[in-house]
């Protein structure tokens, strides 16, 4: 069964492909998102990542977020999700003003549509 931490571990190893599907496998197992225990890690942005889809997939799938993940702040730099946003001005923009506010406010950017396949 996928993790959440499998997943965010792709999603910091800019493994687009394999995030995809992860998240797929993920949300197909139909989990109880607000049960999901904050990840055992000394990675700060493994643990920011984590809490920012746990809250991205409870808005897309209408479900309460687990309550710890109210306590993780912003990773200490800011993290584009699409390796191209580094070298694509309008993208880069687009990322970083109309990211899904879960991210948004975590320092991490994305495009608004950003894993809405899901």
């Amino acid at each position: 069964m996928t993790t959440i931490e499998q997943i965010a571990a792709a999603v910091l190893y800019d493994d687009s492909l394999a995030t995809r599907s992860l998240v797929q496998e993920f949300l197909r197992s139909k989990p109880v998102l607000a049960d999901i225990p904050a990840p055992v890690t000394d990675d700060r942005n493994l643990l920011v990542v984590v809490a920012a889809l746990l809250e991205l997939f409870s808005l897309r799938t209408q479900q309460p977020a687990p309550e710890w993940t109210q306590q993780v702040g912003p990773v200490e730099e800011p993290l584009y999700l699409l390796r191209s946003a580094t070298h694509m001005r309008r993208l880069r923009d687009l990322c970083r003003d109309a990211a899904p506010e879960p991210l948004r406010r975590r320092h991490l950017y994305a495009p608004p549509d950003y894993l809405a396949f899901a």
